[in-house]
Formats: structure tokens, sequence, C-alpha cells
């Protein structure tokens, strides 16, 4: 007994340009043809077409569902194994993302609601890219401190973020001034700015000791989304990313050298 593609189609949920190109690409061939040359599938092509639909339901790609039906001796266990393992680390990241979406949902109720004239008198070119958002808290979400951040953020109020991004703003004048006259990354000016940048994000964000800063640091060199919370891009220029990371890591040291409860802090 043998059935014409468009009723296979319809047996498998599937359309007939699906059945086509699985044909063209060799990965599911008609085992016939009726004299007008039309394609006619048996019980074992439906048979096959089972195993391909079961397959990709699990996201397999055609070119290893073609590697894993053409050996009969392939271990498709093996194949299904690395298969789970791949579907459960995408469920934890989609549930993390989850999380993420659920606390941005957190922050806009709090009632804080900013014009765009508002935003851009606060924030000014200050860029707050979604994505870094999303892949920090994939990076840091189970950290306390990240938590906190978020909370705090979250709690403060227009006027708290007015005056937060002001100081801001004038620790990163000063910074780029530094840069601009050539003072070296570990000039005892430029550790002093890397202080009042620890102490700034302690005291709007959460406690941040020397080690916590040199980590924020590395995003600020590596990651161009992070360093534009600091320096927008149009005020950057090239290699100040890395001579903040080289201040922040040397006054780290200088902390650690001067010893005492507060060079923790």
């Amino acid at each position: 007994m043998s059935w014409s593609v468009g009723q296979v189609a319809g047996f498998a949920g599937v359309t007939v340009r699906t059945l086509h190109h699985y044909d063209r690409s060799g990965l599911l061939s008609p085992s016939d043809r009726s004299p007008a040359g039309y394609r006619l599938y048996n019980a074992a092509d439906l048979t096959r077409l089972q195993q391909i639909l079961f397959y990709r339901e699990l996201g397999f790609p055609l070119d290893e569902i073609a590697t894993i039906l053409a050996d009969p001796l392939a271990d498709a266990l093996d194949h299904l194994l690395a298969r789970r393992d791949a579907l459960t680390e995408q469920i934890t990241r989609l549930q993390k993302l989850v999380d993420v979406a659920e606390r941005a949902i957190e922050v806009q109720r709090t009632g804080i609601e900013l014009t765009p004239e508002e935003r851009f008198e606060v924030f000014g070119d200050v860029v707050f890219d979604l994505s870094y958002a999303a892949d920090a808290h994939l990076k840091w979400g189970e950290q306390e401190g990240h938590r906190e951040a978020l909370a705090r953020a979250a709690a403060h109020t227009k006027e708290d973020w007015r005056r937060l991004m002001a100081e801001a703003a004038d620790w990163r004048g000063r910074l780029l001034d530094a840069f601009d006259q050539g003072l070296a990354a570990d000039h005892q000016e430029v550790l002093d700015l890397a202080e009042e940048h620890r102490r700034h994000i302690a005291r709007w964000f959460t406690p941040c000791p020397p080690e916590t800063h040199c980590r924020i640091a590395d995003d600020y060199e590596a990651d161009a989304r992070a360093f534009a919370l600091v320096v927008p891009p149009a005020e950057q220029r090239p290699g100040l990313a890395g001579y903040l990371r080289s201040a922040i890591g040397a006054n780290a040291e200088r902390r650690a050298g001067a010893g005492g409860p507060e060079a923790a802090r």
C-alpha cells in the first residue's frame, strides 16, 4: 500500500514543501513513483518519517538526523543524551531570562515613570543596554550583591537618580581630564578617582569591596555595553576602559597594602 505526498503531509502534519525538501536532501526519498511520476510513500517510508519528526521535535539539525538514520549501528542513545543535556542548559538559561523579565517588571511597578524629556534630563547620553542587563543577570544573578543592587536601583526615586547621575558625571569629567593629561593609571589623583568610583557604587547600589570592584572593572574592558554605563560612547577615548581597569586594580592593591578593616570595605 502506498500514499501520495499530499496524503503523507496530512498524516504527519507537515507541509508538502517539507517532504519535497527531505526528498531533495536525501533524508527521506519515497520508495516509488506513480505512472505519472508522482511521489509514493510506503509503510517503511512513513516509519522513517516518524523517526525524522521525532528527532526534529527534539531540535536535532537535519544533518545530524541523517547521520543517525544512515548508520544502523549508530548509538542513538548518545545523541539523545547529548541533546537532553543541551535542552536542560537551554531551559536553565531561559528560566533565568524569565527572572530578568520579572525583575524588570518589578522596576516598572515601582511607580517611577519618566517622560523622554525627564529621562534625558536624568540619564543624559548614558545608555542602558537591556541585552547587557540580561547577560549580567545570568553571570551575577546568584550573588547577593547583584540582587541587592537591583533592589536598591528599583527603590531609587527620580531625585535619587538625578543626584546619582550628577555625581557620576562630575566624576567622569575628572577621569577624562586625567586621561587626556596623560596621568598614569597609578598616579595618586587617578587612584583617588578609582576609590571614589568604588564608594559611589557602594553608596548607591551594593557593598563594593576592592575584589568586587576589580571584577566590575574587568567587564568595563571586556564589554563595551558595560563601559557605556560609565562613559557614554560619544565621550570615550581609545584605551580609556583599560586605563580605568588598571587604575581600579592599582587602587585595590593600594588598599590591600594599607591593611586594617577599612581597606576591605
